[in-house]
């Protein structure tokens, strides 16, 4: 009697869990069925074609040049030829040439054509105008610095309104190739020289240096 009412309790347990196993299959089903019939949501995907970027206007190498500081890497004074059209291989080292009454040029001389523009050698200031015997028709330029002052001598004429004051970039025409002062007549050239400034109110005054070896390879 016993082992009978044994019997009839497991066979109870076993058809209940049977039917919660069953009960749970059902739902496990359904819900894995629900997953796989859910739309699908678009997806953001490359463009098929790249988009083109613009591509910037080349620099050119006047202007990339122009764009140098002054002073390079160590710390010398960095010039571009102060004559349009002149390359620095065209120069020629006049700096320690004699003068007259045992003077030494202390410049350097740069042939052209008669009006070919005169250019602003670094940035910097108009400092003043002179007009002399020796030197013609003539600009002083400080640099950017203060420290150097730029010496344009023998100027056929200076730049259409060109002022002392003024602010000029490098590369800028500042005025045209001449043979005014005692440059000697059909003698058209630059006159260049570089001071060193002691006094900023003596600009005329200074240390020279030969500008020669101070012009960029790059010049054009």
């Amino acid at each position: 009697m016993a082992a009978g009412r044994f019997k009839l309790r497991r066979a109870v347990i076993l058809t209940y869990l049977l039917g919660v196993h069953l009960i749970a299959g059902y739902y496990l089903i359904n819900e894995a069925r629900d997953i796989l019939t859910w739309p699908s949501v678009p997806t953001v995907n490359d463009p098929t074609t790249a988009s083109p970027v613009p591509t910037p206007i080349p620099v050119p190498s006047v202007v990339a040049d122009l764009s140098t500081p002054d002073i390079n890497d160590n710390g010398v004074l960095s010039l571009t030829v102060p004559v349009a059209g002149v390359k620095v291989e065209q120069l020629v080292d006049s700096y320690t040439d004699s003068r007259g009454e045992g003077r030494s040029h202390d410049a350097i001389d740069i042939a052209a054509p008669e009006g070919t523009p005169v250019l602003a050698a670094a940035d910097g200031v108009i400092a003043r105008f002179f007009d002399s015997v020796p030197g013609g028709i003539t600009i002083y330029q400080f640099t950017s610095d203060r420290r150097h002052m730029l010496y344009y001598a023998h100027l056929q004429k200076r730049a259409d309104g060109l002022q002392p004051g003024d602010q000029v970039s490098r590369g800028q025409t500042i005025g045209f190739v001449g043979d005014t002062g005692n440059a000697g007549e059909g003698n058209f050239h630059l006159h260049f020289s570089v001071m060193v400034v002691t006094d900023p109110a003596r600009y005329w005054e200074g240390e020279n240096l030969n500008p020669f070896p101070l012009f960029r390879r790059s010049s054009p």
